[in-house]
């Protein structure tokens, strides 16, 4: 008998220790996220160097949520003496990325696209000053892995990720139609509601 109280009070400890332990490494469950749009500014990455973007949180289930965005920017061109005068570039964005993470921390990886109107200025003795513009579009494709910073509740919104792109050249004067870049980064800031 002194061995099964023995044995019994060995066991319950056990018991109570499992299901202790249990408790103490369960995971609480993610935050559902209120606060589903972003809008915020974007350096490098899913742009030309910069754009102004707006995101929504549009599926979220456990710990993964999914957020499409989409951006617009103008990149600056210099004038060339006799060719042409300044002018500016349009330039849109867009990207879908799924996030991991309880709270406001999270891994991030998702795929973009991003175009934007350039032009070829040929000479051309048949037109007034010798020569004549054409317009085209170029095209990018990127990936994103990174560190996104959000809360469920809003406020502060950060991202950083690597962000290399393949761009797609459609001038008739291009090097080479096709270019891999394969150490892009981006680093976007702005507040989420």
């Amino acid at each position: 008998m002194k061995l099964n109280s023995r044995s019994s009070l060995f066991s319950l400890v056990v018991v109570l220790l499992v299901i202790s332990q249990n408790k103490a490494f369960t995971q609480a469950d993610p935050e559902v996220f209120t606060a589903k749009n972003a809008v915020f500014v974007e350096l490098l990455g899913n742009s030309a160097g910069y754009g102004l973007n707006y995101g929504r949180i549009f599926h979220q289930k456990n710990r993964m949520k999914i957020s499409g965005s989409v951006g617009f920017s103008a990149l600056y061109q210099k004038p060339v003496e006799f060719v042409h005068s300044s002018y500016w570039i349009p330039a849109f964005a867009s990207e879908v990325t799924a996030f991991f993470g309880k709270s406001r921390h999270h891994l991030e990886y998702g795929a973009g696209f991003f175009t934007f109107q350039d032009r070829d200025f040929i000479f051309d003795t048949s037109v007034p000053g010798n020569h004549r513009e054409e317009a085209y579009w170029d095209a990018t494709i990127n990936a994103r892995i990174g560190y996104r910073y959000q809360k469920p509740e809003g406020g502060f919104f950060f991202r950083a990720g690597y962000t290399p792109w393949v761009t797609f050249f459609n001038s008739k004067n291009a090097e080479k139609p096709v270019d891999f870049f394969p150490f892009g980064v981006g680093i976007s800031l702005g507040v989420s509601f």
